[in-house]
């Protein structure tokens, strides 16, 4: 367990777990296809921050991904179908990240943060564009920023 949600509830930790993956539906199901590039990619970067995060992130992302794939696909199948009542259930779902990032150090909740961000990004990227590159649709981009989490270095 990350030492950091100690303080959470269980219900607490287990959605700041989960937020990575939900960024990643979210992203990469914005246009209402999640391509296969797309998953690809969430599952790269999952794999890559469990080497190479900061060092405040190294265990968190160790735990995400974890049989990423998996968990991604389950989480795929929970919910709806069509991508704007999927993406109305999950952006509704971020949003209860915010009053967690405000029981935890600040540090560490801004680190968490620019990583999410920073995932979403990547997933956006991954896929759209002339032969696939960096091409950020319109859908995707309205998402990519993650609005509806707060920046915590801001409070």
């Amino acid at each position: 367990m990350v030492p950091e949600f100690d303080r959470l509830s269980d219900s607490e930790a287990e959605l700041m777990f989960k937020a990575p993956i939900l960024a990643c539906i979210l992203i990469a199901g914005a246009d209402g296809n999640i391509d296969r590039n797309e998953v690809k990619q969430a599952i790269h970067v999952a794999n890559t921050k469990s080497r190479k995060s900061m060092a405040k992130l190294i265990e968190f992302y160790r735990e995400v991904s974890e049989d990423f794939e998996d968990k991604l696909k389950v989480l795929i199948q929970s919910f709806p179908g069509e991508a704007a009542s999927r993406n109305t259930l999950i952006v509704e779902e971020l949003t209860h990240i915010n009053p967690i990032l405000k029981k935890i150090s600040r540090p560490f909740a801004i680190d968490y943060y620019r990583s999410i961000k920073e995932i979403a990004r990547l997933i956006a990227e991954s896929s759209g564009g002339m032969l696939g590159i960096n091409k950020v649709g319109d859908e995707e981009a309205k998402y990519m920023n993650l609005p509806m989490i707060k920046d915590p270095s801001t409070y």
